[in-house]
């Protein structure tokens, strides 16, 4: 019988001390924040282990190049390690001279396809719909080219369990727990994987001549919204940032309820908490939004880890680069104030 005054994780809690965390933002002007900046960026890609990915050719692919009106719609397969492909959505706008580019990073979910404007079934739509709210269609529509990669673990990067005997009982595993399972297993994370991809599409966009990756943005919700942080972090090329629902503390979201594994970088506590984090992209523009009734970011760690980064933003000198845009609503995408944002920035 279980004892109710034991608690497995309370025998974990006093190890969680990012106030004293090796690579935690402590500098108090502006030259010892960039110094930090240099070895604590570089500390994060050791902590994902980025060095062991190995770089192959991106030998491109355009699978579909579809008309949509005001935008035309391209998805391609770039190769980003040796036995890994990656679907790539690329929206361009047909009535914006010299648009700025925008990485456009999906949440959980079926997959990219929900951001640009598809059903499940890869069917049109012409409504937007779920949480994501077809953002990818609406920063087009704002004027950006939008690059949107299929995520590892989501969409058309799920993994393929029909060696299951479901006669047997076997059930299906969740694709990102599962694949997050045996990444610590090998010593890596989901996060590490996708930040690399996240910067071997900028390096495969950086060969192309009809995007501009010198005016470059980056969007995302939930684990897209991590995606950002995570990916703008370790990439200084990225330079402006909308993270929609996700910006908040560890230890008040991502380890205060159910979470997916995909979350977790082992080691990741070195770097103290997430607004640690948030002070790599400093001086850089960052818009924060978040809906007030987010059940799984609570809005109350939101505003702390917000007023945190305003702090560490301050000892750059870029205070007012950090704009909020808190709005009523659930976890989904609002984009009332980041698509200007963007255009503004960018």
């Amino acid at each position: 019988m279980k004892h109710p005054d034991i608690q497995p994780v309370s025998t974990l809690w006093p190890w969680y001390q990012p106030e004293t965390a090796p690579h935690a933002f402590r500098a108090t002007d502006e030259q010892s924040a960039r110094a930090w900046q240099s070895g604590a960026r570089a500390a994060f890609g050791e902590t994902l282990g980025l060095a062991r990915f190995v770089q192959v050719p991106f030998d491109a692919h355009i699978l579909e190049i579809v008309d949509r009106g005001t935008y035309v719609r391209e998805k391609l397969l770039i190769r980003t390690g040796p036995k890994t492909l990656m679907p790539v959505y690329i929206l361009h706008p047909k009535h914006t001279r010299n648009p700025a580019t925008v990485l456009a990073f999906a949440g959980h979910g079926y997959g990219v396809a929900d951001i640009v404007g598809r059903w499940e079934d890869g069917s049109e739509r012409t409504v937007p719909d779920g949480y994501h709210r077809d953002f990818g269609v609406a920063l087009c529509h704002a004027g950006f080219t939008v690059v949107a990669p299929e995520i590892t673990c989501f969409g058309e990067r799920t993994t393929d369990f029909a060696h299951l005997n479901r006669a047997m009982g076997q059930q299906e595993p969740n694709p990102c727990h599962h694949t997050a399972m045996l990444a610590f297993h090998l010593g890596s994370s989901v996060p590490a994987m996708r930040v690399h991809d996240a910067l071997r599409l900028v390096d495969y966009l950086e060969t192309r001549t009809d995007i501009d990756t010198d005016r470059l943005g980056a969007m995302g919700i939930s684990g897209g919204g991590m995606h950002t942080l995570f990916s703008a972090a370790v990439d200084t090329r990225i330079k402006a940032m909308v993270i929609s629902g996700y910006v908040s503390n560890w230890r008040e979201s991502i380890f205060a309820m159910h979470h997916c594994a995909c979350n977790v970088v082992p080691g990741l506590a070195a770097h103290g908490e997430m607004t640690d984090l948030l002070a790599l992209l400093a001086p850089r523009p960052l818009l924060i939004e978040s809906g007030t009734q987010d059940p799984i970011f609570p809005i109350a760690s939101v505003r702390s880890a917000t007023q945190q980064t305003m702090a560490h933003y301050a000892v750059f000198g870029a205070s007012q680069q950090v704009e909020t845009d808190f709005f009523e609503g659930r976890h989904e995408i609002h984009g009332t104030a980041a698509y200007p944002f963007l255009a503004r920035v960018l």
